[in-house]
C-alpha cells in the first residue's frame, strides 16, 4: 500500500518518518531499528522515566512495581531534566539512528538489489517511536520480508530483550499481515568492523595525548551496568561486552593498559563492578592520571556519553581528583566504519537465512521471567525466510 501523498496527509503522518514517505512507495524489505531511545525534549522526560521503572523487563523493583515506579520517576523527573538541559535539551538518539538507518538502506540498495528496495524503521522502547509506530508503517508499506534488528551489539535481557518482548506482545495481539516473513538480528558483539570503528576513534584520541604520556595511557572500556542479580542468573551481557572489548584491543594491536568499567548504576542493589568513577579515582591514586574513556556499549551519543562520561567524569571529576589528561571516545554515530558494520551484519542475515539464532532462543539457566519463555517460543514459530 502507498503511503498517502497529498499535503493534508502528510501531515497525519509523525514528522520522524515524513523523511522517508516521499522516497519510498513499496519497499521490500523493512529494517527496523530497535533501541531504548531518549527524550527528544524535557517535557517527554517523566514519561520516559515512567516507562522505565514500571517495565519489569527492565528493572524488578522490591515491591508494588506498579505504584513505587511512577513514584521513583515522578520523584526523579527534575534531576533528570536538568541533566538533558545541560547536554542541550533533549537525547540525539533519533537523530543519530534515523541517519543511521538510512546510511545503511542506501548501501543496501546499492550493494544488494535482489531484496531491495529496503527501508529503515526506527522502534524505541520507551519514547516515541515505539515498535507499535513501526509496525503499523511497515503494514502501510506492505513491507514483504522485516529484519529485526537490535542496535544494541551486547544482548542483555533488560534492553534487547526488554524491547522484544514488547514486539511479541504488539505482533501477537496485532497478527503478522500479509504473509510478512519475519527474522531477527538480535546481538553482534564481535562484529570485526564495529571493532575496526573503536580501534580507529581510539587511535585518535591516542594521538592527541602527548607522545611522553601516550603508553601509560589507560583505555578505560566503559559499559551500563547491571544488578548482580541478573548477572547470576545469566545474563550474558557481561561476557559480551568482554568480547567486544578483546575484538576492539586485537584490532587496535598495541600494549595498551586497558580495563573494563562499568557505569550507570541506580539504587541500592549490588551492580556489576568496578564502577567507570571509581577506578578512575583509584587509579589516579595508583599515580595513573592519563586515561581515554571508550562507551564500547552505545552506538550513538545520548546521557549516558553527553553527561555522564562527558560531564560528571571527563569535566567534574577529573577536575576534582587531578586527573592530568582524559579524552572520551566518540560513538560510533555515523562513521563510516560503523555503517559498513551495520551492512555487512544485515547483508549476511540475508544471504545465510538464519531467521533467529540459536542463542537467543536459548533462556538464561535461572530465567524467572515467564514472558521470556512466551516470546522466544513465539519468535521460533513464526520467524522464517
Amino acid at each position: 500500500m502507498m503511503l498517502p501523498r497529498s499535503t493534508s496527509a502528510l501531515r497525519q503522518i509523525p514528522a520522524w518518518l515524513r523523511d522517508y514517505s516521499t522516497t519510498i512507495t513499496k519497499p521490500k524489505t523493512g529494517i527496523v531499528l530497535v533501541n531504548m531511545g531518549g527524550p527528544e525534549n524535557t517535557d517527554q522526560v517523566h514519561d520516559y522515566l515512567k516507562r522505565i521503572m514500571t517495565d519489569t523487563d527492565m528493572i524488578q523493583l522490591p515491591i508494588a512495581q506498579n505504584k513505587l515506579g511512577p513514584w521513583i520517576a515522578k520523584r526523579r523527573t527534575p534531576e533528570v531534566q536538568k541533566k538533558y538541559k545541560e547536554i542541550g535539551g533533549g537525547s540525539p538518539i533519533l537523530k543519530w539512528t534515523k541517519l543511521q538507518g538510512k546510511l545503511l538502506c542506501d548501501k543496501l540498495d546499492e550493494c544488494c538489489p535482489e531484496s531491495a528496495p529496503h527501508k529503515p524503521y526506527v522502534a524505541f522502547r520507551y519514547v516515541p517511536p515505539f515498535s507499535e509506530d513501526a509496525f503499523t508503517e511497515i503494514e502501510r508499506d506492505g513491507v514483504e520480508h522485516t529484519v529485526i534488528f537490535s542496535q544494541y551489539p551486547q544482548y542483555s535481557c533488560a534492553t534487547t530483550g526488554s524491547s522484544f518482548n514488547e514486539i511479541y506482545r504488539y505482533l501477537k495481539k496485532k497478527g503478522i499481515s500479509n504473509g510478512m516473513k519475519l527474522s531477527i538480528i538480535d546481538r553482534w558483539p564481535i562484529n570485526s568492523l564495529l571493532a575496526k570503528c573503536f580501534a580507529e576513534n581510539i587511535k585518535k584520541e591516542l594521538n592527541k595525548i602527548p607522545e611522553s604520556k601516550r603508553k601509560q595511557a589507560i583505555i578505560l572500556f566503559s559499559a551500563h551496568s547491571l544488578p548482580l542479580k541478573a548477572v547470576n542468573r545469566g545474563d550474558p551481557y557481561p561476557s559480551e561486552v568482554g568480547a567486544t572489548v578483546h575484538q576492539v584491543m586485537k584490532e587496535l594491536d598495541l600494549p595498551q593498559p586497558y580495563q573494563l568499567v562499568w557505569q550507570s548504576k541506580v539504587g541500592p542493589l549490588k551492580w556489576l563492578g568496578p564502577m567507570t568513577d571509581e577506578a578512575i579515582g583509584d587509579y589516579v591514586k595508583q599515580g595513573r592520571k592519563t586515561f581515554i574513556v571508550v562507551p564500547i556499549a552505545f552506538v550513538n551519543e545520548h546521557i549516558e556519553t553527553l553527561h555522564e562520561l562527558d560531564i560528571e567524569y571527563c569535566q567534574d571529576l577529573a577536575k576534582k581528583i587531578g586527573v592530568e589528561i582524559i579524552h572520551r571516545v566518540p560513538a560510533p554515530n555515523d562513521h563510516p566504519l560503523f555503517i559498513e558494520a551495520l551492512y555487512d551484519i544485515v547483508k549476511k542475515h540475508l544471504k545465510e537465512k538464519i531467521p533467529v539464532s540459536s542463542k537467543f532462543l536459548n533462556r538464561c539457566p535461572h530465567c524467572v521471567n515467564p514472558n521470556c519463555a512466551i516470546s522466544k517460543k513465539w519468535y521460533s514459530e513464526v520467524c522464517s525466510f
